[in-house]
């Protein structure tokens, strides 16, 4: 079994070769992954062998969780074959009872030989001795083994890329939430002032009614506030971090947290009625779409 890193991601992008050579049987294995929701293991396996593709694809679905996999074997025997001889009794008595009854009806000497019966097709057949399964199986085992550490190496070097940018792009978004959170509290400042001035303009100059306004203002800020917003999405962003480092397949966890982000963050631009909040939850939205085709390619 092949251990996963410390806190690495991986990648469903990867491939791998082994091979293995021993006493004149040679085993080649090649193995390609791509994203895919779930496992989608296929595997080309030459027939004679074809008692081990269930093998193959328990290990290959015990190293590699997820993604499209496509597993092609080749097997080649160059040593010297043993074989057996099989007589098929049934069929050297069926032929040598038609002879006899040839013999009888036609009245024709009897000539009836072992040389003769064993002429016949398949009374004799020759045939290559059956492989030993396990023997087989542990030079496969070795070479598919082989592969599957290089894909798993490959989509280890790719996942680290991908976290490294996810975590950089967690950092440019947490930055401009944090914007987002010290411009809140000026938008209903901003808005009593504008109603404020408003009031008095079609008062003639005459103070508004402070408890009126007051009424105004609480209820512009109870409909735009987006604290909540805010405090649930900086969670997104804790969450993330630490499924970064966690030591198991986090693709669909990942996939799950960067939509609920996607969804504060329309829930913000919705409710922001703020130019400046606006155009900052706009460039984490586009930010977060980024994310998520990369979360799309991890394991």
């Amino acid at each position: 079994m092949i251990t996963r890193g410390s806190g690495m991601i991986r990648s469903m992008t990867g491939y791998g070769r082994g091979e293995v050579l021993k006493g004149g049987k040679s085993f080649s294995v090649e193995i390609k992954t791509l994203n895919h929701r779930f496992s989608d293991i296929s595997i080309k396996i030459p027939r004679q062998i074809s008692f081990l593709e269930e093998r193959v694809r328990e290990t290959v679905n015990r190293e590699i969780s997820r993604g499209k996999i496509e597993v092609c074997i080749v097997y080649e025997d160059a040593g010297e074959k043993e074989r057996n001889i099989r007589l098929d009794e049934s069929l050297a008595e069926t032929y040598i009872k038609a002879l006899e009854i040839i013999r009888d009806k036609f009245n024709v000497k009897d000539d009836i030989t072992v040389s003769l019966v064993a002429k016949f097709p398949d009374v004799i057949k020759i045939e290559d001795a059956e492989e030993d399964e396990e023997e087989l199986w542990t030079l496969l085992k070795e070479a598919l083994g082989t592969a599957i550490e290089a894909v798993i190496k490959m989509r280890e070097n790719e996942g680290k890329k991908l976290e490294d940018s996810l975590l950089s792009k967690l950092e440019l978004i947490e930055g401009k939430l944090n914007e987002i959170k010290k411009r809140a509290p000026e938008v209903v400042k901003e808005y009593k002032r504008k109603l404020e001035s408003r009031i008095k303009e079609l008062l003639e100059q005459n103070l508004p009614d402070e408890s009126r306004l007051a009424m105004e203002v609480a209820l512009f800020a109870d409909k735009c506030s987006i604290d909540e917003e805010i405090t649930r999405f900086q969670s997104h962003i804790i969450q993330m971090r630490e499924t970064l480092q966690l030591r198991e397949p986090v693709g669909k966890r990942l996939d799950f947290l960067v939509q609920e982000m996607l969804r504060e963050t329309n829930t913000i631009n919705s409710k922001a009625n703020d130019l400046v909040i606006i155009k900052e939850a706009l460039d984490i939205k586009n930010e977060i779409e980024n994310m998520r085709e990369q979360i799309q390619n991890i394991e």
